[in-house]
């Protein structure tokens, strides 16, 4: 079964709602359309319907949308034959095909380009595609669960999602509300976190008082991605004391570590180098705009072939896309 740990835990009302709707649609083999800011688990609700269905001995694969090109989106969807395009060495099945039997997950679907929506809309209809360069029409056996971090219906109005699509997706919606909106689950996550690392490392630490209220005051933006990474750091730079301090969860600047300031600005710590701060101004930049890539181009002032260049660059590197570290008084603000 999936480890569901990351956002199972809680007892607000919007989470059990999350888990009653799991139980229902998980069964099923209708289509899903999972919404929900970054960093809320909509991946990990995907997986736990999955892992709870008949289609569980099969695999799970995963695509984010807005993570490539939009040239490359088709190939690795759909495969392509030997030949088809210049470095196509050989045939290549694509996640529609390798996924048959099990269930596909397409995250960040409103990144899609029109045409590639179109074809995806026929291959839902259908359950048949073909492959780039291909003239044989294959046949599979795959449910689609979908995720956006924007609002569906706003998507359909700003034109980034086709309104067809939309419903042949969302058969049944699930909607994630933000960490902000779940009251004490906070707590109960950041318990869970903590208890988790000081088992993997045979610790006891504990939260200060204070750290409590520095984390039910915070309204985590980044949701329980954003929690569970201030966690561990503040794990780490805790060392050998028991108690995690709320200097520990908000890092200061001296740190090396970015941060966020209460306008919606960026803190770049002094003695960061340009690419550190092009960096963070990125992941900013993408978090005002929910994700959306075309937009935060413009306001980058940059092309969108630059921005996903430098986003397949961090994930190249295995750089944290929402680190947060902390605050401090030394740092240079720019605001996006």
């Amino acid at each position: 079964m999936t480890d569901m740990s990351n956002w199972m835990v809680g007892r607000s009302s919007v989470i059990q709602a999350v888990r009653d709707l799991v139980e229902k649609v998980a069964p099923t083999d209708v289509t899903v359309l999972i919404s929900g800011e970054s960093g809320s688990g909509k991946e990990l609700v995907a997986q736990a319907i999955h892992a709870r269905s008949a289609r569980s001995s099969g695999p799970f694969l995963g695509i984010n949308c807005g993570a490539l090109p939009p040239t490359l989106i088709e190939s690795e969807l759909f495969g392509f034959e030997r030949g088809s395009f210049t470095g196509a060495a050989r045939s290549h099945a694509g996640m529609v095909e390798r996924a048959s039997g099990g269930t596909l997950f397409l995250d960040e679907v409103t990144e899609m380009s029109s045409d590639m929506q179109t074809r995806l809309l026929r291959f839902l209809e259908t359950q048949r595609f073909f492959r780039v360069g291909g003239t044989q029409e294959i046949k599979t056996d795959v449910r689609v669960i979908a995720a956006t971090n924007r609002s569906p219906v706003q998507a359909v109005r700003d034109g980034a999602l086709r309104e067809d699509l939309l419903y042949r997706l969302a058969v049944f919606p699930i909607s994630l509300a933000p960490l902000r909106e779940r009251g004490d689950d906070v707590m109960l996550l950041a318990g869970h976190f903590l208890a988790d690392l000081n088992a993997r490392h045979g610790t006891s630490k504990v939260f200060a008082p204070a750290s409590q209220q520095t984390l039910r005051e915070y309204q985590w933006p980044g949701n329980v991605r954003e929690l569970k990474n201030a966690i561990e750091r503040a794990f780490i730079l805790c060392e050998r004391e028991l108690e995690l301090q709320p200097m520990h969860i908000h890092a200061p600047a001296g740190s090396g570590a970015a941060g966020h300031d209460q306008e919606g600005g960026v803190r770049v710590p002094i003695g960061s180098s340009l690419a550190q701060a092009e960096r963070w101004l990125i992941e900013a930049t993408l978090a005002h705009w929910a994700g959306n890539k075309n937009r935060a181009a413009k306001t980058l002032g940059c092309s969108l072939k630059t921005l996903y260049n430098k986003l397949a660059m961090y994930e190249r590197q295995g750089v944290e896309a929402h680190e947060r570290p902390g605050h401090g008084r030394q740092g240079i603000e720019a605001h996006a």
